[in-house]
């Protein structure tokens, strides 16, 4: 029942480029320190500009769901004992966003995904108490906005339906279907291609999973999500050696 998002979002990547140096905080904007986040510096100092601009307009939409962003992002790269602060702080956030906007995807997309990582994070408890507020909010965004974060929506909920255990409504076959459908929307992306690489592995079928991991390791770069698909192009690196092994 843990993993139900798993870095979901999770959830929504593209590619990487080299590691970037801190940015400096001062005349630099929220935006352009989180695109810098792979310095936890800059995503915390992105974070913070963010509570900030909130707490001075509690209506802002836009401050709502990117802290809840740069919490999620923070919650899986801060040291253990800040864990679970920064996914309380991205909850508030993210059910902020959508009180403000409930018909717009990016709070509910970012709620789910930190719901998700809390579940992954903090055992069964955690994982029994998300398992159903992931799949609703995800299904919400999927009816509002199937395009959103490039499909982001289908490749949650596929990786949803591969870690939820089978008696609680996960489907390897659905998990496939959710990830397949999110490539129509990116076919390069790494993310989509590793939870599949992930669910062929369970399915043994072996092949096929090192064809996705291929596919991670031959995605282009981006800006947007640099970070992210570093780190998956790490795995599939350690999965690909794990399967010759064999």
């Amino acid at each position: 029942m843990t993993g139900i998002v798993c870095s979901l979002l999770l959830l929504a990547l593209c590619t990487t480029g080299p590691a970037r140096a801190q940015v400096p905080a001062r005349s630099v904007d929220p935006d352009r320190l989180y695109d810098a986040r792979d310095t936890l510096a800059n995503a915390r100092a992105s974070a913070a500009a963010w509570t900030a601009r909130l707490a001075e307009h509690p209506d802002d939409f836009d401050a709502a769901w990117k802290l809840a962003r740069a919490a999620y992002w923070l919650g899986a790269h801060v040291p253990d004992r800040e864990r679970r602060a920064e996914y309380e702080r991205g909850l508030d956030a993210g059910r902020r966003a959508i009180a403000l906007e409930p018909n717009r995807p990016e709070g509910r997309f970012w709620l789910a995904a930190t719901m998700g990582a809390m579940a992954e994070s903090f055992g069964l408890r955690a994982g029994i108490r998300y398992r159903g507020p992931v799949k609703r909010e995800l299904e919400a965004v999927l009816k509002m906005a199937p395009a959103y974060l490039q499909g982001g929506a289908d490749r949650a909920l596929g990786r949803w339906y591969f870690r939820v255990p089978r008696l609680f409504g996960g489907s390897r076959q659905k998990a496939v279907e959710h990830l397949q459908r999110s490539l129509t929307y990116d076919s390069p992306n790494a993310a989509s291609h590793f939870f599949l690489a992930e669910v062929y592995v369970a399915m043994g079928n072996d092949d096929e999973a090192r064809r996705h991991l291929e596919h991670v390791l031959e995605a282009p770069e981006t800006v947007e999500w640099g970070p992210e698909v570093r780190e998956f192009k790490a795995k599939s690196r350690g999965l690909l050696d794990e399967l010759r092994r064999r």
